[in-house]
């Protein structure tokens, strides 16, 4: 049997994001699609803006069932947006953008991040030896319940948040106690937040308007009924969880701003300028490269609902689709050398949804499609992680900044180490 032929699927477990690029390797360069099997079925691996166009096209591809559903269930949740399509998927998808894509969400999220990445950096600056990547699970997590509308301290929101960050830490390993570990913090998670759903809906728990609490509480269906409590509070997971997940694209933050001290120089004295970790253009445009070349995941999966044919290579009806999204971002024919780490290619980007071949969270449109809505919240949150990480008070260390690209997902093994700039910080006699 040719090599073709063979199931891909343990390959994609094992490569993990080199996957792609062993797969492109059956197919002349340059090439838009190429053919493979996963778990059993023909599939066709695309890339580039023409595999953008095609994966999102609605009428010719669906996204219900297409994912494995050891990772649906365990990441995203069971019935989640993620597995919906048509008009069911566009109903439900609408109160996602109103939580989380329109600006004045995202300007209130910016607020809570400058306070808490504030306060981290002068931890650090005092001694504090935890790693970017749990200082951002914590900042994130505690931003994005209080921009959520959700009750706690500080301590529990922590808690709450390392679960979370756990489960996106092991949803991608079945093979490991990892994973096991993820599918507890996923029934603790959902147990909990379906208590909140019903503590509102019961006039225990007052829910500001406009926050996630609020909307999800109060989502109905598109036949008028409110969401059971279990699902609504799945949802309101899905408003927090991937702001906790931006931890590992900060843990990368950490590494590249380690390697090229002289960014980290510009981002400093530009936020130093500004008095403030929002919104500086420099670390904007370096938290952009950093998704580009970082993505969460290598690739993802869709159905085919009719034949399919793509630059040569055909696919039956009920065959995977599956985009290269790494493939996508460092794709030779749509970027300038894509293999090189220049956030100047993002100076002066102001619309990135324009930019067909940048996918790190999903392409397509927000409202109609199947785009991440939160991708302003991750963009604000990396950035202002950036501007922090950049801050002359702490220094980056340069041990256990390699990165093991087998993993899903995956981030600098230590995290990024930080100090002080100078010394411990810590009293001499403690």
């Amino acid at each position: 049997m040719s090599s073709i032929l063979r199931d891909d699927t343990l390959s994609l477990l094992t490569r993990g994001y080199g996957f792609g690029a062993r797969i492109w390797q059956r197919v002349r360069s340059g090439a838009r699609s190429a053919p493979l099997r996963l778990l059993g079925r023909e599939a066709m691996l695309v890339r580039g803006a023409e595999g953008v166009a095609l994966f999102y096209d609605g009428d010719r591809i669906a996204r219900h069932g297409a994912m494995p559903a050891f990772v649906q269930e365990t990441l995203f949740g069971h019935g989640s947006v993620h597995s919906l399509d048509g008009a069911e998927h566009r109903h439900r998808k609408a109160t996602f953008v109103d939580v989380a894509y329109e600006d004045e969400q995202v300007e209130k999220l910016k607020l809570l991040l400058d306070e808490q990445w504030q306060a981290e950096v002068a931890d650090w600056a005092a001694g504090s030896d935890r790693s970017a990547y749990d200082a951002a699970v914590g900042v994130l997590g505690r931003s994005g319940m209080q921009w959520a509308g959700l009750p706690g301290t500080a301590a529990a929101q922590s808690r709450w948040a390392a679960r979370l960050a756990q489960i996106v830490d092991g949803f991608g390993a079945p093979y490991s106690p990892s994973f096991v570990l993820a599918v507890a913090n996923r029934a603790w998670s959902d147990r909990h937040a379906r208590r909140l759903i019903e503590a509102v809906r019961a006039g225990r728990l007052d829910a500001a308007e406009g926050t996630a609490l609020h909307a999800w509480a109060r989502h109905r269906d598109e036949n008028g009924d409110l969401l059971p409590a279990e699902l609504a509070g799945v949802e309101l997971q899905n408003c927090i969880r991937p702001l906790i997940a931006v931890a590992r694209f900060v843990a990368f933050a950490a590494k590249e701003l380690h390697d090229r001290p002289d960014w980290r120089a510009r981002i400093a004295a530009e936020t130093a300028e500004r008095g403030t970790f929002i919104d500086g253009p420099l670390a904007v445009a370096f938290a952009q490269e950093i998704r580009r070349t970082a993505p969460f995941v290598p690739v993802l999966p869709a159905w085919a609902l009719e034949d399919i044919e793509l630059d040569g290579q055909r696919l039956p009806a009920g065959g995977r689709v599956v985009l290269d999204v790494l493939g996508t971002d460092l794709d030779e024919r749509s970027w300038d050398r894509p293999a090189r780490f220049d956030p100047e290619r993002f100076a002066g980007v102001e619309d990135y949804e324009a930019l067909t071949a940048f996918v790190p969270q999903g392409g397509g449109s927000v409202a109609g499609g199947h785009r991440c809505p939160g991708e302003k919240l991750a963009i604000a949150s990396l950035a202002a992680a950036v501007a922090a990480l950049s801050d002359e008070r702490v220094r980056i260390l340069g041990h256990g900044l390699e990165v093991n690209r087998r993993r899903l997902p995956t981030k600098p093994a230590s995290g990024g180490r930080i100090a002080a700039a100078s010394g411990t910080g810590r009293c001499p006699f403690h």
